[in-house]
């Protein structure tokens, strides 16, 4: 019977290491799976696990759990800290767990990248014939037992099939969701999930499995993009999504101001990429709405966020002489003109429209749709034209609430969904 067992998985899994496999026909199966992807975090992943296990233990304390930790070859120590981390239920419960808890804890093969790290877990997920999923992110500070509850039960209790993030964070904080993804996202798709790169995740076993029959494994979604793959996917395809209020999400900030030109180029393009997939969704999709959200929001307390105003403008001027001959091969005439007369040396009068990023981006669009150069090229130019509109909004901004910062980002969300007739218009076009 064991070995039957192990032939029959052997087949379904293309990835898995025997020692795994092995872990699988000994479990059998499981009705929840906590993944965390990892590189070198031996210093924050012991929290994160002790976090998912006492939310596992407190919230769901009948089910059978599996934590499985798909590391991309840490050199830390981080695979000893998750086998090693265990929780002291004494102190922080005071009814004990009867569902049986395991932990698998494997190097993940493939492309070396989250993507790869995600499926290795979306495959033991399929495999144990799980009901519910979550993905946690291996750095987090602010994790809570409350996470765990708040990203599975609704797949468990209300039928969902996706759960993404609802954090509160620092107003300069994820400024490529802010100015970028989410506007973008909400536009096309015309659903209001506002962390659509958040990191962490809930989903149902059957969304596990209909993400690992796509075929993109060996592309750059295994080595990046897999968040918003994954946000994209499961909207695109009618799975029934929700967001849950999480809190805050503190990690390692990060200056907007910084070089993020990778980080940029790698959502951007799997944003891009994802419009090509499915322009027939995308383009009969008139506004946005808004979708359940569970959880009780609450203020919280945010670290702040160092931001090099006048680095941002150096590079965005920089970037306006320099490259002025590629934008005007992306950029139609009168946005050239703008660009081109923006008073870059006066702080107060740095302005970007809403309306006018919008149709920046979606030029940018439209220009890797076109395929008029490298796409790589195209993507990484839009890098100083976005510190621009962060410096623009931050001016505009700096004296403003985390409350009155999110109206007005509302504002920029509603301009990416005037300004979608323009797209459809350009990209359509014979």
């Amino acid at each position: 019977m064991l070995q039957s067992e192990q032939e029959k998985l052997s087949t379904n899994s293309v990835i898995l290491r025997e020692e795994v496999k092995e872990k699988i026909v000994e479990i059998s199966e499981a009705d929840i799976l906590v993944g965390i992807p990892s590189y070198n975090n031996a210093k924050t992943i012991g929290h994160v696990v002790r976090a998912v296990q006492a939310g596992l233990s407190k919230y769901f304390p009948d089910a059978r759990s599996v934590l499985v930790n798909s590391d991309g070859g840490s050199t830390d120590g981080t695979m000893d800290v998750v086998r090693e981390t265990t929780v002291d239920f004494e102190s922080i419960l005071l009814k004990h767990r009867v569902g049986r808890f395991y932990k698998i804890v494997t190097p993940y093969q493939g492309i070396p990248g989250k993507g790869s790290a995600f499926r290795t877990i979306f495959e033991i997920a399929r495999e144990l014939n799980v009901k519910a999923c979550a993905v946690v992110d291996a750095d987090l500070r602010s994790i809570t037992p409350e996470w765990i509850e708040l990203l599975i039960r609704p797949v468990l209790e209300a039928g969902y099939d996706y759960v993404a993030p609802y954090y509160h964070r620092h107003k300069y904080d994820g400024t490529i969701t802010n100015t970028i993804v989410y506007p973008i996202t909400r536009a096309l798709y015309g659903k209001r999930i506002r962390q659509p790169i958040g990191g962490d995740f809930g989903f149902s076993g059957k969304l596990a499995s209909f993400y690992l029959s796509k075929d993109v494994w060996d592309t750059d979604v295994a080595k990046y993009g897999i968040d918003i793959w994954m946000t994209t996917t499961a909207v695109a395809n009618g799975f029934k999504v929700c967001q849950s209020f999480l809190g805050a999400k503190i990690h390692d900030p990060k200056d907007p101001g910084a070089d993020l030109s990778a980080m940029l180029h790698q959502v951007v393009s799997s944003v891009f990429d994802l419009m090509e997939e499915y322009e027939d969704v995308w383009k009969d999709v008139k506004g946005s709405k808004n979708i359940p959200t569970f959880g009780f929001v609450y203020s919280v307390g945010l670290e702040p966020i160092h931001v090099n105003l006048d680095g941002m403008i150096e590079k965005f001027s920089l970037a306006m002489k320099e490259l002025s001959g590629l934008y005007q091969s992306i950029l139609p005439g009168e946005l050239m003109w703008f660009l081109s007369s923006l008073p870059q040396s006066s702080k107060k009068e740095f302005h970007f429209p809403d309306n006018v990023w919008a149709e920046i981006i979606y030029n940018f669009a439209i220009a890797c749709h076109k395929k008029i150069m490298n796409e790589e090229h195209i993507i990484k130019s839009l890098t100083p034209l976005y510190l621009g509109k962060v410096a623009s909004f931050v001016i505009e901004t700096w004296d403003s609430s985390a409350e009155e910062v999110e109206k007005r980002l509302e504002d920029l969300c509603l301009a990416f969904e005037n300004e979608k007739p323009y797209l459809i218009e350009r990209w359509f076009e014979e």
